[in-house]
């Protein structure tokens, strides 16, 4: 399994932090301290529960919706775990299981806040972040090798949260990507199409020359926030949050 960079990250006093693990899902979740509650961990497990028997059954059904690299398009009735995955897919123009690791990240962390009514909460599931703050949080971008790793990433206001940041690799990690950037940093209001947006350019990549013309792309995607790529020792970004150079 590869380090969960994030989590290391995060661990930094500012939240009281917990792990969930069901199956293949496995989420950190770190809250503001005085919020926190013991029961948490029991919503988190029954909301993950719930998500993934949703998921299955939808795909027992519908088994493309498991495997397709391309865009699927669901009946209007499938449940709300399904139709953002789908959506995701079709607006980054990838499989909708490109959204997954998101898309939990996101109904558990609303779940959670609506439940205890959290001033801050952050889900990690897999690298992919689901962020509600109320005060800003830097994030450094792992990218495996590279010698950037972990010391480039952005600054997140908590104005602009809810929000999520999710990032795909073709050199690091077990999701599949058909490119070779050593990360891809994407941030929209939605996770799920971050999710899926960072593995849609992700794939786009295959080399360093392959970074200007990709964030070109965001001029005509304004639901993307910002992008991050690095690759072979190079770094291009683009969007709202600035660079943030780390350590």
């Amino acid at each position: 399994m590869e380090p969960r960079f994030y989590r290391k990250q995060m661990d930094n006093g500012r939240f009281r932090s917990f792990t969930v693990g069901y199956k293949d899902t496995d989420l950190w979740i770190g809250v503001d301290p005085k919020s926190y509650a013991p029961e948490m961990q029991a919503t988190t497990l029954q909301e993950i529960k719930a998500l993934r028997s949703q998921l299955e059954a939808f795909i027992a059904e519908h088994p493309l919706f498991a495997t397709s690299f391309e865009p699927i398009s669901v009946p209007q009735n499938s449940p709300a775990i399904v139709q953002q995955m789908a959506h995701a897919g079709q607006k980054a123009q990838t499989g909708p299981m490109a959204a997954v690791a998101g898309a939990f990240s996101e109904f558990v962390g609303r779940k959670l806040a609506q439940t205890f009514h959290l001033k801050e909460i952050v889900v990690e599931n897999g690298g992919d972040l689901y962020l509600q703050l109320n005060q800003p949080i830097t994030l450094s971008v792992y990218a495996g090798n590279s010698p950037l790793s972990g010391k480039v990433g952005i600054q997140i206001p908590a104005a602009d949260t809810p929000m999520g940041v999710c990032t795909s690799a073709g050199t690091v990690g077990p999701s599949i990507s058909f490119g070779k950037a050593d990360a891809v940093m994407v941030v929209c209001r939605n996770t799920a199409l971050a999710d899926a947006y960072a593995t849609a350019f992700g794939n786009q990549i295959q080399s360093e020359t392959d970074i200007q013309p990709q964030l070109n792309r965001l001029e005509q995607l304004p639901e993307i926030e910002s992008m991050l790529i690095v690759c072979n020792g190079q770094i291009g970004i683009k969007g709202k949050y600035p660079l943030k150079i780390i350590g």
